[in-house]
């Protein structure tokens, strides 16, 4: 029987392809250029997961510079990118050079769409690696991503940012340089909150903020590991525009078991040792016991929504219980009042700020009670909070 059109690739049973690699796979997906369609990369996407693999996407309407940028940040082993819209002699030539002026010129690129078959030898000359046309089955893909992935070397990258991001993957696998620099950030904080509560577009917010500010901001962005395959989805990164914030943002996509947060307090350091001074950490999507962050950060916001729960769920969250400031984000759907009187029946005075993160309202301020200008006796007085 012949395969619908709307099938990208044939389907692999779920299980992990990667085990017996130096590392996960980590494959940074994206699409260049205008093409507005993603089905078939999230396909992709799930699939590299459900075969042991870590996968960043980073979504839509990406350049060759933010596709570069978001490469070298997550210390990927590869970047798989795709266009639909004959541009490919075009923007595969400047992601190359932009993976160059980042500081990655090693970077493996392999580039999927509709290619010319006359085209191809143009772009392997070029520097691709594979390409790969509508229809390639999936076994092929697992395979370009495994023979990609190679045992990690030493953090000895000229660019600073290109030896961060590979300081960060030793320290995730246990392997660390001691001599590497270390100092924490003035600034630590910590977002948490239950699945769905729009975490990833508050940090996005909050990134975009800061940059229009001047500023420069850290950010690590936890995910969680598959229990069948250990692969993992690392979506966080795509709220961030980074066609706009450019390297002004730091953003590195993790993904552990439960509250496994072993090799957090060492990333911290290295990448304040990096020069960051203000550091955010995005957990996992919480329950009610997931509070582990506490211990690492200096202030901590706990993200809920209207209709997360009655006042007895409030009660019994253990969550609530480490939060600094509460974040009533989506405050433009119907019960934020409700919540609202509901937290301050345990906040015991405890800030409450309302946002909406898809429109940027109160992220000013939320920024500003969260991650004060250093120097001010409240940013002071944020550093000692966590003294428990």
């Amino acid at each position: 029987m012949a395969r619908s059109v709307n099938e990208p690739t044939t389907a692999l049973e779920k299980k992990d392809r990667c085990g017996d690699l130096s590392h996960r796979p980590r494959v940074l997906l994206g699409k260049m250029g205008l093409d507005g369609h993603d089905r078939g990369v999230k396909l992709i996407a799930r699939l590299l997961r459900d075969s042991g693999a870590h996968v960043i996407y980073s979504g839509l309407w990406q350049t060759p510079r933010s596709l570069a940028i978001g490469a070298r940040d997550e210390d990927a082993d590869c970047i798989a990118c795709s266009m639909m819209s004959n541009s490919h002699l075009v923007l595969v030539p400047k992601l190359l050079d932009e993976c160059r002026v980042v500081g990655r010129p090693d970077m493996i690129v392999n580039v999927g769409g509709i290619i010319p078959q006359e085209d191809v030898k143009t772009l392997l000359e070029g520097g691709v690696r594979r390409v790969y046309h509508t229809g390639t089955g999936m076994a092929e893909i697992v395979e370009s991503v495994r023979s990609a992935t190679k045992p990690y070397g030493p953090a000895s990258f000229e660019h600073p940012t290109a030896r961060l991001a590979r300081l960060i993957s030793l320290a995730h696998a246990g392997a660390a340089p001691k001599d590497a620099p270390r100092r924490r950030p003035a600034q630590v904080v910590g977002i948490t909150g239950a699945p769905g509560a729009g975490k990833s577009t508050l940090v996005a917010s909050m990134a975009r903020e800061e940059v229009r500010r001047g500023g420069r901001l850290a950010v690590v962005a936890f995910d969680p590991l598959s229990p069948i395959t250990a692969g993992a989805l690392l979506g966080d990164r795509l709220r961030v525009d980074f066609n706009a914030v450019d390297e002004q943002v730091f953003y590195r996509s993790l993904a552990i078991a439960g509250e496994d947060y072993a090799s957090l307090d060492t990333i911290v350091e290295l990448i304040g040792g990096a020069g960051f001074d203000r550091l955010v950490i995005e957990t996992v999507g919480a329950g009610q016991n997931d509070v582990a962050i506490r211990r690492h950060v200096d202030r901590c916001a706990v993200v809920v929504v209207p209709g997360m729960g009655d006042s007895v769920q409030m009660d019994k969250a253990g969550l609530l219980e480490i939060a600094d400031l509460f974040v009533v984000n989506k405050a433009d759907h119907a019960g934020e009042s409700k919540l609202v009187r509901e937290l301050l029946d345990i906040a015991s005075g405890r800030p409450i700020l309302n946002t909406i993160a898809t429109q940027g309202k109160g992220v000013a301020e939320l920024l500003d009670a969260l991650l004060p200008a250093t120097g001010s006796s409240s940013a002071r007085t944020a550093r000692t909070l966590r003294t428990t």
